[in-house]
């Protein structure tokens, strides 16, 4: 029997003026698994995440968490479902050290608030302690021990995306959606980071959604692939059985008469 999906979108539409980027895509994001958005550039997939995290509103369909109807919902509320996300150029705050970066991921769960947190009240100062000794064992668990005084900006881009998932990681979510998380790494970083994310998928009974152009990385992470192409789904199935494709192969290389 199949795990019931802890994020999905049905019968999602956005258009733009007269193009339509997501055009009656139906995906489902199941817990413990990680799900891979294929594509060419254009293809739709960063306006199928936007659709899937409130930054866009669809023009059509609906988006569920756990089986609820959220279409419309704002980034923040989707947030505190339990949906957050990377982006594809990680964005730290430089002006805090690393254990801050992580601890603004718990942001949306304080209890403080920002008057007792300004005025510095007993009970905020044990909140922003259990917050920071949270985020020290979650930079530990991404690989980063004992970095949590350090800067983000004086880290290597390989340690900044780990910084990412810790902030992640830091909002208790169900469902971690992934932009591009391997862009410029090297091959060794790539890898590493790969078996961090499909070690924390299993850790924390994460849904993963995952865009990646380095194809072979991807199909590796990843337990079933969904393949779009002008806003459309042309593809879906196993890392195998895209491989094997011919609707994948020519969106991504062509046909034989057009090579």
């Amino acid at each position: 029997m199949s795990v019931e999906p802890v994020l999905a979108g049905r019968g999602l539409v956005r258009r733009f003026g007269g193009v339509t980027a997501v055009s009656d895509v139906d995906i489902d994001i199941r817990p413990g698994e990680v799900t891979l958005v294929l594509g060419p550039n254009g293809a739709g997939k960063s306006t199928l995440v936007n659709c899937l995290t409130g930054v866009d509103r669809p023009d059509s369909g609906r988006v569920l968490v756990a089986g609820e109807d959220v279409t419309g919902r704002r980034p923040d509320q989707f947030n505190r479902m339990g949906v957050v996300r990377t982006f594809q150029h990680t964005r730290p705050f430089g002006g805090l050290t690393v254990a801050e970066n992580v601890m603004v991921g718990a942001h949306g769960r304080t209890k403080a608030g920002f008057v007792r947190g300004t005025l510095r009240t007993p009970g905020a100062r044990r909140e922003e302690a259990a917050l920071r000794d949270q985020a020290e064992e979650l930079l530990a668990q991404v690989g980063l021990p004992g970095r949590g005084g350090a800067r983000p900006t004086d880290l290597p881009l390989a340690d900044e995306r780990r910084v990412e998932i810790a902030r992640c990681l830091a909002a208790k979510p169900r469902v971690l959606l992934l932009d591009e998380p391997a862009a410029g790494l090297g091959e060794a970083e790539a890898d590493a980071l790969a078996d961090l994310v499909r070690r924390l998928c299993a850790e924390y009974d994460l849904g993963v959604l995952l865009i990646e152009h380095h194809l072979e990385l991807a199909l590796g992470m990843a337990d079933s692939v969904v393949v779009l192409d002008f806003g459309k789904v042309i593809a879906r199935g196993t890392p195998e059985e895209i491989r094997e494709d011919p609707a994948v192969r020519a969106a991504y290389v062509g046909t034989e008469e057009e090579a």
